[in-house]
């Protein structure tokens, strides 16, 4: 029996979670953290761990599961100076959704060698620019320092449902 359901990929960072806050609230009372780590925050050990998942975010994916429309799998990279951020990525991704992506997580910088008809990113470094899908830029764009075309997961429900 063939599967016709359409394949989304989901980042992590900026799509589903609130790296940005969760890096701000870690080191705005640690003068060691900003200091030691200043330009390279995402290699705080552990930083990856427990950051807030961006407002919407955890409902909007159940929502789009349970439409039966797509099968969906995680798309994110992780600083290759900080090894264990692979680790607590996917104990993040079990925390919030339990078995939903169970075996679906890629790590990867080069998410154009993806095989997919969407790609939900927030930036398009690590090969999301070359996407050969269509890449549904989330969120805020800090390249640009401009909302990007989909800005909130109600705008990602309403493409995609």
């Amino acid at each position: 029996m063939a599967n016709n359901k359409q394949i989304v990929w989901i980042d992590m960072d900026g799509v589903l979670v609130d790296f940005g806050l969760h890096v701000e609230n870690t080191i705005s009372n640690n003068t060691f953290l900003r200091e030691s780590y200043k330009g390279r925050y995402d290699h705080i050990p552990g930083i990856f761990r427990n950051p807030p998942p961006i407002e919407g975010a955890i409902e909007a994916v159940k929502k789009l599961a349970e439409s039966g429309k797509y099968e969906m799998f995680i798309a994110t990279a992780a600083p290759w100076g900080n090894p264990d951020a692979s680790t607590d990525k996917r104990y993040w991704i079990e925390e919030h959704f339990g078995n939903l992506f169970h075996k679906k997580m890629v790590v990867t910088h080069r998410k154009d060698l993806l095989g997919g008809d969407y790609l939900i990113d927030d930036r398009i470094k690590n090969g999301a620019g070359e996407f050969k899908g269509e890449l549904l830029r989330f969120g805020w764009a800090y390249e640009t320092e401009t909302w990007n075309e989909y800005p909130t997961w109600e705008t990602i429900l309403n493409k995609l449902l």
